[in-house]
């Protein structure tokens, strides 16, 4: 199997406060996610090295996009975050392999004007529902 690259996303949607999936591909211009698991160590006085178990899983998102006011695109579906606390639907698809739609919480609508004029935006999206984020 060939190595791939992030160009050519297939599928990024985050479901507006209507809980209506929305492609906002275009209007995304940096994403990171991280699917973390926590640890408990439970290292015995007996032993000289740790031992862990695995813990509860859970997910968060950066988005990072450029200001579109279009209807059913990123500020239209941002917008809302200040005034409503439902549940976002995030799924992404890249080179044919799937994570969610998992659903999330998305907690702030960060907007930044540069002194060289660019109009940006920020939004971090963390787990919501306890369901394991599954890759496909």
């Amino acid at each position: 199997m060939a190595k791939e690259n992030g160009l050519g996303w297939t599928t990024f949607t985050v479901a507006d406060a209507s809980s209506v999936a929305q492609d906002i591909r275009d209007d995304v211009t940096e994403l990171s996610f991280s699917t973390p698991r926590g640890v408990q160590d439970v290292t015995g006085i007996g032993v000289s090295a740790h031992e862990r178990l695995l813990l509860l899983a859970d997910l968060s998102y950066d988005i990072s996009a450029v200001f579109d006011p279009g209807s059913d695109l990123m500020h239209e579906v941002f917008s809302t975050i200040p005034s409503t606390s439902v549940n976002r639907a995030i799924a992404n698809v890249v080179n044919g392999k799937t994570l969610g739609p998992c659903n999330c919480l998305l907690t702030d609508y960060a907007l930044t004007r540069s002194a060289t004029g660019e109009f940006t935006a920020k939004v971090p999206a963390v787990l919501a529902d306890g369901a394991v984020p599954t890759w496909s």
